[in-house]
């Protein structure tokens, strides 16, 4: 009994497998055809020349900015002096 068990549920497995292999095989439904369109939208910044024009842009703000505070302070110095007169009775 257990088997004759054993191959009634050998044979259900294998019917269930076979099953799932022809849903799966694709020449069995070539009656079917199908048209797949895809549209592609990039953002600004995943091009690479929005990063090339932004970094030089930075690069040159930043260039700007140290060399004007530099050049004003060098050339112009200014000199304070200081004379303290104390006069006293005695």
């Amino acid at each position: 009994m257990k088997l004759n068990m054993q191959k009634i549920s050998f044979f259900f497995i294998m019917l269930f497998m076979a099953g799932m292999a022809y849903a799966q095989d694709s020449a069995s439904s070539s009656s079917s055809s199908s048209t797949v369109t895809t549209t592609t939208t990039e953002t600004w910044y995943t091009q690479p020349w929005a990063w090339i024009v932004g970094g030089a842009i930075f690069i040159i703000i930043i260039i700007a900015l140290v060399r004007g505070n530099s050049s004003t302070t060098a050339s112009t110095s200014d000199r304070v002096t200081v004379t303290k007169t104390r006069e006293t009775d005695v």
